[in-house]
């Protein structure tokens, strides 16, 4: 590999970027990297030295005036970030530390802003022995991506194929000056266990280990990316996104494994982590394959896993909450934010809900009690709502939670799906449609 320089760093650094945050701890990697930065010319003015204070020891105060003095010695921006790194129960300290530093560095970031870590080689190495120590798939043994989408802008680890030695040798042949973190020494840590007394004794044996485990970690990226194109191109086939749905009515064309990547893909695509063998083994025996019981559910990270009519679909714990108290619509409002996190709003149409009754009626949101009947447009006789929930499919613990609209007292609409038609109107701008959907933060 080519000596350590400026532009080991330009290589990656796009020309339109607007601002490059360097995450700056005061280490020696971290310092090696931002000297880099600041030896190119194209980007003077855009640096941004960026110092995360975790809070965890007494002398990290210290260390951020450390970085702010050499910010200012080398003519950058710099900015410290305060963060509450402790951790919840069942969450290990390096986790919680990593999760909050990644959440400040992430709201940082405005479009064309980049963030560079100065992540080696040999922390790629560590990675990926401690993916495969907890049983990670191809995914996992990865590794960290040289670059990845962050926030609204990118993360880029311009060192993440030099060695440390090389890192180490720019420092000193630079005459750099950084801050030792003296927990780094602890091997209460997972990582700092195996970097302290497991690698060292590897690299005796195998002293170019850190070069063939990321070449590795290269193989393992390649074939990820191979099944993430394969998953995405294929997820559409069984995938519904009006509700979200993942449709299991025919998967003969489709192996085991293949299901079990599909149904990670979906999971991820509904906002969760990757699920574990062995939930995804439950997954896959009490719903996939497991007798149609509207009662059979998945808990997995905050949402709830459930089938009806050969769709599985990821629910919100939150949204299963059914409303127990009438809200009243006040007429100035375009939407109300029900309690269990679902929005009910109106929008102007030329059919629907006439607008003259609603603006003359008090308007109410009530839940489901039980024995409603609603009469349909162009439909004779009213019809319990149960039985106008089974004919349009919708699932079970959606019927107790979709919100009711009555005029006057009087059912007039069911939220995002039928109005009576006593209160119905076809009229260019005459009508309101309500629309019902989770809010966009759940």
């Amino acid at each position: 590999m080519p000596d350590l320089n400026p532009q080991t760093v330009a290589a990656l650094l796009p020309a339109t970027c607007r601002k490059v945050f360097v995450a700056y701890s005061g280490g020696l990697d971290s310092t090696v990297l931002l000297d880099l930065c600041v030896g190119l010319p194209a980007f003077a003015g855009k640096i941004v030295a960026v110092y995360v204070d975790h809070g965890l020891q007494a002398e990290s105060a210290g260390w951020g005036e450390h970085c702010r003095r050499q910010a200012e010695r080398l003519g950058v921006d710099f900015e410290l970030l305060t963060v509450d790194a402790r951790a919840s129960n069942g969450e290990s300290p390096e986790a919680a530390a990593r999760e909050a530093r990644y959440r400040a560095l992430r709201q940082l970031l405005a479009v064309d802003d980049v963030i560079l870590l100065a992540q080696h080689r040999e922390d790629q190495m560590e990675t990926l022995l401690l993916q495969l120590f907890r049983g990670a798939g191809v995914s996992g043994l990865a590794g960290m991506p040289i670059a990845s989408a962050f926030g609204r802008g990118q993360l880029l680890r311009p060192l993440l194929e030099v060695a440390k030695v090389d890192i180490q040798r720019y420092a000193q042949t630079h005459g750099l000056h950084w801050v030792e973190d003296p927990s780094n020494q602890s091997s209460d840590f997972d990582r700092n266990y195996l970097r302290n007394e497991i690698l060292p004794v590897l690299k005796q044996r195998w002293p170019a280990l850190d070069k063939t485990v990321a070449r590795s970690a290269k193989h393992c990226g390649d074939a990820a990316q191979m099944i993430e194109a394969w998953a995405e191109q294929t997820l559409p086939t069984v995938f519904d996104p009006t509700d979200g749905s993942f449709n299991i009515a025919d998967l003969s064309a489709i192996t085991a494994t293949q299901l079990n990547c599909l149904l990670r893909y979906w999971l991820r695509r509904m906002g969760l982590k990757p699920p574990s063998q062995a939930v995804l083994q439950t997954l896959v025996e009490q719903l996939v394959c497991g007798r149609c019981d509207a009662t059979a559910q998945v808990c997995i990270q905050g949402s709830i896993i459930r089938k009806y009519r050969e769709k599985l679909y990821c629910i919100p714990e939150q949204c299963l909450q059914k409303e127990v108290q009438t809200n009243p619509w006040i007429q100035e409002q375009e939407r109300i934010i029900l309690s269990n996190g679902y929005v009910l709003s109106r929008s102007i149409a030329s059919a629907g809900l006439s607008k003259n009754l609603w603006n003359n009626a008090e308007v109410t949101v009530e839940p489901r009690r039980g024995g409603e009947k609603l009469k349909l447009p162009g439909r004779a006789g009213h019809h319990f709502l149960k039985k106008l929930y089974q004919e349009a499919g919708v699932p079970p613990w959606e019927r107790d939670i979709r919100p009711l609209i009555y005029l006057d007292g009087r059912l007039a609409a069911v939220a995002g799906l039928w109005v009576a038609e006593w209160a119905w109107l076809s009229e260019a701008d005459g009508c309101y449609q309500l629309d019902w959907r989770a809010s966009e933060s759940m």
